[in-house]
């Protein structure tokens, strides 16, 4: 035999019991978190960001900034989080951060949640777990996911001229309000928040209001 054979990446045994045609059912369910199209415009695009993309911009950034900032926190915890966190929305949508109904988003995404992880073949059996803690927790994890999950499309609507702001006509003080908790969890995110709010409103893109 050739030293260079590749070693089986499953028992045979126990990949017996499994069905591929579930394997793949399960993956084409994840594949419908593209559909999702969120507000926020991609940069250099007219097209807006789906929520498979989010996900993953999410997923490195808390990366980066976990590392740069040399964060005590769980990676792995972190990035898995940061993966499920959008799931629900493929029953539920997505839900605009300014819209009246976004208390109750997380009501519907719960429920896709619940259905995701009944499906046949999936492999991941906290699936609902982790979604929940990203979504209910108070870990460091959770905080650092929230702060980036408010940073981003910040980020891409000051990269975008205004674009979605300017659409939905978002005030000043519903963005600053929307961030204000980051001033706690993380002081120098939200300063540097606080100035580009300023600069968006003397560009006209949010409502000085």
């Amino acid at each position: 035999m050739s030293s260079n054979t590749l070693t089986s990446l499953t028992d045979q045994k126990s990949a017996a019991t499994i069905d591929i045609e579930d394997v793949t059912h399960f993956l084409l369910e994840l594949d419908a978190l593209k559909r999702v199209n969120r507000r926020s415009y991609v940069t250099h695009t007219t097209r807006r960001e789906n929520s498979a993309e989010h996900s993953w911009h999410l997923a490195m950034a808390c990366w980066s900034i976990a590392e740069l900032f040399e964060l005590n926190v769980n990676h792995e915890k972190l990035l898995k989080m940061a993966l499920v966190h959008d799931l629900g929305e493929i029953d539920a949508g997505d839900t605009f951060l300014f819209a009246n109904s976004r208390s109750d988003a997380h009501i519907e995404e719960r429920v896709g949640i619940a259905r995701l992880q009944a499906e046949r073949g999936n492999g991941i059996a906290a699936l609902s777990e982790v979604w929940e803690e990203q979504e209910t927790g108070s870990s460091k994890e959770t905080q650092l996911l929230r702060v980036v999950d408010r940073l981003l499309p910040f980020l891409l609507n000051l990269n975008t001229e205004g674009k979605t702001w300017i659409e939905s006509q978002v005030t000043r003080s519903q963005v600053a309000a929307a961030l204000a908790f980051i001033k706690d969890s993380f002081p120098p995110i939200h300063d540097w928040l606080s100035q580009n709010i300023e600069y968006a409103t003397e560009q006209g893109w949010l409502i000085d209001a």
